[in-house]
């Protein structure tokens, strides 16, 4: 029997479709072989060799007098730095420049790796990075939330093959984004306490959907997941913003961060897949109500009609079953 179900955090619901429900060694069938790709490749503008084809590195990692890691503006970046934020109307209609910044992080010099086959140097490489810049952006005065992902795969919308992951910062916390802060808030105002904490104490009480827990984070596959696999990584100390990550805590994120994409890549044969570090805005990086984590989306199923319709998502595969798949495979 179909059931729905309701996001803790959020309040949305998404439809867990158990009469037309697969079972998750059943995504194999789905994904196509991947062309093998050099360990360098003498087009790609982030190989050894082609800094010339980027902008100047605004942050970088060096081992043996090469680099291992480097950040570099987007040079084909959606929004552009030099605007202003101003907000202006057109009869009714609001607008502004397309003020934002955009950055990419070259995860390692090797073409043809991933965070599942990478080094544990270069994914805690990765994170530094991401933590580094995060705190850079947000001493900017303009901008209001900063958000760090990875798009891994066509389907994934990646547009090249070399390892990278994206930073975008912009003035504008959008209606996707505030929703669960305001729910979140709503909450504390009503319990006095972390939403998020609690779910995570309700997932550690039941287990059926923890795929793994560490010193520092619950990884788990949501209640209320909206695709097949869909996969959290909670910090368990409570923290607002991924800006406060202890040295310690960052180097296990490197760890979870990898083993869990590794589970995906053995289990389901690597698939496409987004992940997103959900933070607080900056002006929000100390508050009692919220709590970031980091979300890994692989690419398994393509939202329709009645999802777009809606924006209630349907499921096809119980999360209880994607979480005790992922705890099965050895990494």
């Amino acid at each position: 029997m179909p059931e729905f179900r309701q996001n803790m955090v959020s309040k949305e619901w998404v439809i867990i479709a158990t009469e037309r429900a697969k079972r998750p060694d059943q995504f194999l069938q789905k994904k196509e072989e991947k062309k093998p790709l050099p360990h360098y490749s003498q087009d790609c503008p982030f190989c050894p060799g082609n800094e010339s084809k980027t902008p100047p590195s605004l942050f970088s990692i060096e081992k043996n007098g090469a680099w291992s890691l480097r950040v570099v503006p987007n040079k084909f970046a959606a929004l552009q730095s030099h605007l202003t934020t101003e907000r202006r109307h057109e009869g009714r209609f609001l607008k502004a420049d397309g003020f934002g910044i955009a950055e990419v992080v070259i995860e390692t010099p090797i073409h043809n790796r991933t965070i599942a086959t990478m080094e544990l140097e270069e994914v805690r490489n990765t994170v530094t990075a991401y933590r580094e810049r995060y705190i850079s952006l947000s001493t900017t005065g303009k901008i209001d939330l900063i958000t760090i992902f990875r798009n891994y795969g066509e389907r994934a919308g990646t547009s090249l093959e070399h390892p990278h992951s994206q930073i975008i910062a912009t003035p504008i916390v959008p209606p996707h984004v505030r929703n669960p802060l305001y729910q979140s808030q709503l909450a504390f105002d009503t319990f006095g306490d972390c939403i998020y904490c609690g779910m995570m104490e309700e997932e550690r009480r039941q287990q059926t959907r923890v795929v793994e827990e560490t010193n520092y984070f619950l990884v788990l596959c949501p209640f209320a997941s909206r695709s097949p696999f869909e996969t959290r990584i909670y910090p368990k100390i409570h923290r607002s913003s991924f800006a406060s990550i202890s040295n310690e805590e960052l180097m296990e994120l490197a760890s979870v961060l990898q083993k869990t994409i590794k589970r995906l890549y053995i289990g389901l044969n690597d698939p496409d897949y987004n992940y997103v570090i959900r933070s607080a805005p900056t002006e929000d990086n100390d508050v009692k109500y919220h709590h970031w984590y980091l979300v890994i989306v692989p690419k398994l199923t393509t939202p329709a009609g009645f999802e777009i319709g809606t924006g209630i998502y349907i499921n096809t595969t119980l999360p209880e079953e994607c979480a005790e798949f992922l705890r099965g495979i050895a990494t």
